[in-house]
């Protein structure tokens, strides 16, 4: 038993770094249309800008704090000078998007070095709590509680608000809303830069989590992400949400049980909901 719950409080752990991630790729993939692959290159910036925050403050909020800003900031170019020439054009959105993530990649290597770089567990998460024989990780616990405040933030934000509301309208026809006297370009690159400091947030909690951090990183998690919007559906926290659980878990599962699928199995759920449901599991046809 207590195996299963290691397995179950890693897996979810996991799994809430992944919606961190996806959940920004959510609103700039899934509202705004925008297929983003620099995504990754913006989680890769929050780590390492999170760990650099942290060893010069000596704070890891102050390093969360600094990371957040640096994807604000990233995300802003991004979208003014990457994405805004690209708009409704899905071919090319992938080539330069993909082109700037390696652009993003070497640009830690010409700040940071392209060494590896260690990364710290704050000392009041780091240890366990210990419940018989099973032991609690405070750092992981601390990572899904997080993930369950972002969610429930931007859900309540997108639902619930006029904010949200101007969002979700702009998605369904922005013209409509540029008519009422709306700048929907404004409330996109708002939108982006939101999902851009969401992924730099992710990286800099997966930086603790992992002990190392390294240039290339975007680009696995980049994957990750964007199977975790396919299988929850584009535009859905809450199928972003459940995806990435389910992402996590499974990949905890595998790598204890059956290691050799361990790397395949994302690939297969997204294949078997491809398969019965291509418009994801939380997402309307159409």
């Amino acid at each position: 038993m207590e195996l299963l719950i290691n397995l179950t409080v890693n897996g979810l752990a996991t799994g809430m770094l992944i919606f961190l991630l996806a959940s920004g790729l959510t609103l700039i993939f899934g509202l705004m249309s925008v297929l983003n692959f620099a995504h990754g290159g913006l989680f890769a910036w929050g780590a390492y800008s999170g760990v650099w925050f942290y060893t010069m403050s000596g704070s890891f909020i102050v390093g969360i704090l600094g990371a957040i800003v640096t994807g604000i900031i990233l995300g802003f170019v991004t979208e003014k000078l990457i994405i805004t020439p690209v708009y409704g054009n899905h071919v090319q959105q992938i080539l330069i998007t993909l082109g700037f993530m390696l652009v993003l990649a070497e640009m830690l290597k010409v700040v940071w070095g392209p060494n590896q770089i260690a990364a710290k567990v704050p000392k009041y998460l780091s240890g366990s709590w210990e419940f018989g024989d099973v032991l609690i990780i405070k750092y992981r616990l601390f990572i899904i509680i997080v993930g369950f405040i972002v969610f429930g933030i931007f859900q309540y934000m997108l639902q619930k608000t006029k904010i949200g509301l101007i969002v979700r309208a702009g998605v369904m026809d922005k013209d409509m809303v540029q008519a009422l006297g709306i700048n929907i370009k404004r409330v996109f690159l708002y939108v982006f830069m939101v999902g851009a400091a969401l992924a730099a947030l992710s990286g800099a909690l997966f930086a603790p989590y992992s002990g190392v951090i390294y240039a290339e990183m975007g680009f696995e998690f980049a994957i990750l992400a964007f199977i975790v919007v396919v299988i929850g559906g584009m535009g859905s926290f809450p199928g972003s949400l459940f995806a990435a659980i389910l992402v996590g878990l499974a990949g905890s599962y595998m790598a204890y049980y059956v290691p050799a699928l361990s790397l395949a199995v994302n690939m297969i759920l997204m294949a078997i909901v491809l398969i019965f449901r291509p418009q994801g599991l939380f997402s309307a046809k159409g």
